[in-house]
C-alpha cells in the first residue's frame, strides 16, 4: 500500500500526471459543457465562451477575467491563482502555479515592528507591504498557449462589456464595501471607484470601470506583456511605491521577471479513489490528503453525517494535519519539504493512531514524517476571500481553478481599475522561531504558502468523476476535505456536499458553522473533551460531479450567489 500511494506522488515525478489505468481506456467525452462560479455573471461569461466554441480552458480564463470586474473584493488579475487541467482526450493532469511573488525589496523582517515583534495584521495588511507581484495573467497566458482553442482576445469580451456597460452592485460586494469602510479614508483612489456621496454605493447601483475596460482591450490585443511591461507596470509600481500607507518598492523589473510555473500534481489515495491537487506553494492537496489519510481507518460511512463521532474524528485529524502544514510547507523553490513522507500511508497511520474515540488529544503537535529535516513550526496569517470556478467541455477537458487577491479589496491599492492583492500577508510574519528560520518566512522572489485547494478526483479506472475547490482562507482545505468525505463516504451529491456545515478550529478548540447540521453536536463534542464554539464562516465552494450516465453536473455553494450553467 505504501509503494502504491507513493507512486502517485507526482511531486517526485514530472509536471504532468497520468492517473492509473488511464492509458487503457477511451477518451472522456461529456455530453455538454458545464461551468460553475461564485458569481452568476462570471459563470455566464464561461457559458458564453463554451457556446462560442471555446473549451474548458477558454471558459475558465474568461471567468477569471470577468471576476476582476464583478468580484473586485475577492479575485482578479491583480492577484494570483492555481489551475488544474485534465485533458479529456489525453487523460493527463497538469497544474500551473500563478501564485504571487515577493518583490526583490522584500526582506525577512518586512512584517516586524520596531519593537522586534510581528506587526498586528491590521497594520501589515493595507498598503504597500502586503502586495505581491500578480500572477494570474501569466498563468492565463501559459494555460491558453498549452490548451486554449479560441483566440486570446475572445476571452476578454465578456469582461470588457461588464466594465464598459456596467454591472449591478449586489449584496456580497456591498458587504465587502461596508467591511473596509473604516480604513478607506486613507485610500482615496479606490474609494472614489466605489463610493458616492460620502458612502459605499448601495445595492442596485450600476458601476462602470472604463480604465479597466481600456486595460483589458490592450491585453486582449497585445497579450500579457501589456500587463507586465510598459504603462500598466509603471502604474502598479507607482501604486505600491507611493502607497498612502506602508509604501515600499515594487519595481517594473519585479513585474517583468514574473513567470507562471508548471508544478507537479500531488496525488494520493482515499478508499477506492485517487485525489489529485496542487502542490506547494499550495498547501491544499497535501493537507487534504493528510486529513483523509487519518480518517480512512474509521467507518465514517456506517456512522453517518449526523453522528458526532464522525466529526470528532474529522476534527482531530484536521488539527493534526494543520500542525504539519504550519511546520513543513512553503515555496518549493526555497524550502525542502518532506511531501512524500507527509502523505505516506505508514506515517498517516501512526498519526491516526493518536486519535481516540473517547477523548480529545491534549495538544496537536506536528509529527516527524519520513524525510523531514529539523524545523520550527510557526503560524501564518490567512483571511477569508478568494474565488473558485470550474469548467468542463464536451471533449471532457476539466479546468478547476482558484483565484484570489486575499482580503476584501486586497491591499486597498488600485491600478488601472483593478485591485492589487495583499498576498504577502500569507507569509509567516516572524522569520524565526526558537532561533531557527520558519519555512514560510518572507524572502525576495518567494511565493507565500496558500490554502487554495483545487482538486480533481479519479475513480479506480482512472476516470475523473469529481472536482471541487473553495474560498475562505485556511478553511478552504477543510471545505474541500469535508466535501470529499460527504460525497464519497456518505453518498451526498456535489451540491449538498459543499452546502453541508463546516467544522474548523481556532486557538481555543473546534468551531462549528452556525445554523448548520453541526451546531446541535456541540454538547456531544464537548463531552469528548473538545472546547467548542459556534460561529458564522465566510465560505463558498464550487464543484462538479460526473453522474452515473456520464453527464457532468455543476454545483455552487448556497452561501454565495454563485451558479452552475450548462453549455
Amino acid at each position: 500500500m505504501i509503494s502504491r500511494t507513493l507512486a502517485f506522488v507526482a511531486f517526485a515525478l514530472s509536471a504532468s500526471f497520468l492517473p492509473p489505468a488511464v492509458s487503457a481506456r477511451e477518451p472522456d467525452v461529456a455530453s455538454a459543457g458545464v461551468v460553475s462560479s461564485a458569481d452568476p455573471r462570471a459563470a455566464a461569461a464561461g457559458q458564453e465562451i463554451l457556446r462560442k466554441g471555446g473549451n474548458a480552458t477558454d471558459a475558465a480564463l474568461a471567468m477569471m477575467i470577468a471576476l476582476t470586474v464583478v468580484e473586485p473584493h475577492n479575485s482578479g488579475i491583480g492577484g494570483g491563482g492555481f489551475l488544474l487541467h485534465h485533458g479529456g482526450k489525453t487523460g493527463v493532469l497538469d497544474t500551473i502555479d500563478g501564485r504571487e511573488a515577493a518583490p526583490a525589496a522584500a526582506t525577512p523582517d518586512r512584517f516586524m515592528g520596531p519593537d522586534g515583534k510581528p506587526l498586528p495584521f491590521i497594520q501589515a495588511w493595507p498598503g504597500g507591504y502586503s502586495v505581491g507581484v500578480p500572477g494570474n495573467l501569466r498563468l492565463a497566458a501559459m494555460a491558453h498557449e498549452k490548451w486554449g482553442k479560441l483566440p486570446w482576445a475572445d476571452l476578454f469580451g465578456p469582461a470588457i462589456r461588464l466594465a464598459e456597460d456596467g454591472f449591478e452592485v449586489r449584496q456580497r460586494l456591498y458587504t465587502a464595501l461596508k467591511a473596509v469602510e473604516p480604513i478607506w479614508k486613507d485610500f482615496p483612489e479606490i474609494q472614489k471607484m466605489y463610493w458616492k456621496d460620502g458612502a459605499p454605493v448601495p445595492v442596485g447601483t450600476i458601476l462602470r470601470n472604463p480604465p479597466l475596460a481600456a486595460l483589458f482591450r490592450r491585453i486582449a490585443a497585445e497579450g500579457p506583456d501589456a500587463f507586465y511591461l510598459g504603462e500598466n507596470a509603471r502604474a502598479i509600481s507607482a501604486a505600491v511605491t507611493n502607497a498612502p500607507k506602508n509604501p515600499v518598492p515594487l519595481t517594473e523589473a519585479d513585474l517583468a521577471a514574473y513567470r507562471a510555473k508548471e508544478r507537479p500534481a500531488i496525488c494520493g489515495h482515499y478508499r477506492a479513489y485517487t485525489i489529485c491537487g496542487m502542490g506547494p506553494p499550495s498547501s491544499g492537496a497535501v493537507t487534504v490528503l493528510e486529513v483523509l489519510g487519518m480518517v480512512e481507518r474509521f467507518d465514517l460511512k456506517k456512522w453517518g453525517k449526523d453522528n458526532p463521532l464522525s466529526w470528532h474524528v474529522i476534527g482531530e485529524a484536521m488539527q493534526l494535519a494543520y500542525a504539519d502544514r504550519e511546520k513543513y510547507l512553503g515555496d518549493p523553490d526555497f524550502v525542502k519539504m518532506p511531501i512524500a513522507g507527509m502523505i505516506d500511508p505508514a506515517y498517516l497511520a501512526r498519526r491516526s493512531r493518536l486519535i481516540s474515540l473517547t477523548k480529545t488529544l491534549p495538544s496537536y503537535e506536528a509529527g516527524t514524517p519520513p524525510g523531514a529535516e529539523p524545523r520550527t513550526a510557526a503560524i501564518s496569517s490567512e483571511v477569508a476571500g478568494t474565488s473558485h470556478f470550474v469548467a468542463i467541455d464536451h471533449d471532457g477537458d476539466i479546468v478547476s481553478m482558484t483565484s484570489t487577491i486575499e482580503s476584501f479589496f486586497g491591499s486597498q491599492l488600485v491600478a488601472n481599475g483593478f485591485s492589487l492583492n495583499n498576498e504577502l500577508t500569507d507569509f509567516t510574519f516572524a522569520p524565526e522561531k526558537d532561533g531557527a528560520p520558519v519555512a514560510n518566512r518572507v524572502e525576495a522572489g518567494k511565493r507565500p504558502l496558500s490554502s487554495m485547494s483545487p482538486v480533481i478526483v479519479y475513480d479506480a479506472a482512472g476516470k475523473p468523476i469529481f472536482t471541487v475547490g473553495a474560498a475562505g482562507g485556511k478553511t478552504i482545505i477543510m471545505q474541500v476535505a469535508k466535501a470529499l468525505i460527504a460525497h464519497f463516504d456518505w453518498g451526498i451529491s456535489a451540491q449538498d456536499s459543499i452546502a453541508m456545515g463546516l467544522i474548523f478550529f481556532n486557538k481555543d478548540g473546534l468551531v462549528l458553522e452556525q445554523g448548520t447540521n453541526l451546531e446541535p453536536m456541540k454538547p456531544a463534542l464537548e463531552k469528548l473533551g473538545h472546547t467548542v464554539s459556534v460561529a458564522k464562516m465566510g465560505l463558498k465552494a464550487n464543484a462538479a460531479e460526473r453522474l452515473p450516465d456520464g453527464k457532468w453536473i455543476g454545483a455552487a455553494d448556497p452561501r454565495s450567489p454563485g451558479v452552475s450553467l450548462q453549455e
